[in-house]
């Protein structure tokens, strides 16, 4: 039970770090981290929906609206409902959104030279995560089931 053994206080530990490093780099572009998440997304997708955006960042729209309002006032962002379905809403990049990429590109240089850690080391370190996290959702899910079962 000591805290110091403990995987999760690890990864917490090393998340708040990371966000730590980032902030001053992301400050200058005027940005908060997650709002750069959802920029990186729009960067490699350019426009994507809502729905989309939440899955690929694990966030529910209560949390993703404020994000896409700020980018929006920002003019970084426009956001779109769908003429065909008005329960969908389109997110796409504005000039100044696409622009802002090319003063970003030097961030993840930064971070891996913050992190001392070669690229495959860390190519290693992301791979391990993504099975960890599929594992916990997986987990997560049995839970899940099995209070439903339990109510029945």
């Amino acid at each position: 039970m000591a805290l110091d053994r403990q995987v999760c206080f690890a990864l917490y530990s090393a998340s708040r770090a990371f966000t730590g490093l980032y902030r001053p780099l992301l400050e200058e572009l005027g940005l908060t981290y997650p709002q750069y998440l959802v920029m990186l997304v729009l960067w490699e997708r350019e426009s994507v929906t809502v729905k989309e955006l939440g899955a690929a960042l694990r966030l529910d729209s209560g949390t993703l609206s404020p994000l896409l309002k700020r980018l929006e006032a920002r003019g970084l962002i426009v956001r779109q409902r769908s003429v065909m379905d008005e329960r969908s809403v389109a997110v796409a990049l504005t000039v100044d959104g696409s622009e802002l990429r090319v003063q970003a590109r030097c961030i993840p240089d930064q971070m891996v030279s913050a992190t001392g850690m070669q690229v495959g080391e860390l190519v290693q370190l992301r791979s391990t995560l993504e099975r960890l996290t599929a594992a916990l959702d997986s987990a997560a899910q049995q839970q899940a089931e099995s209070k439903q079962e339990d109510r029945r």
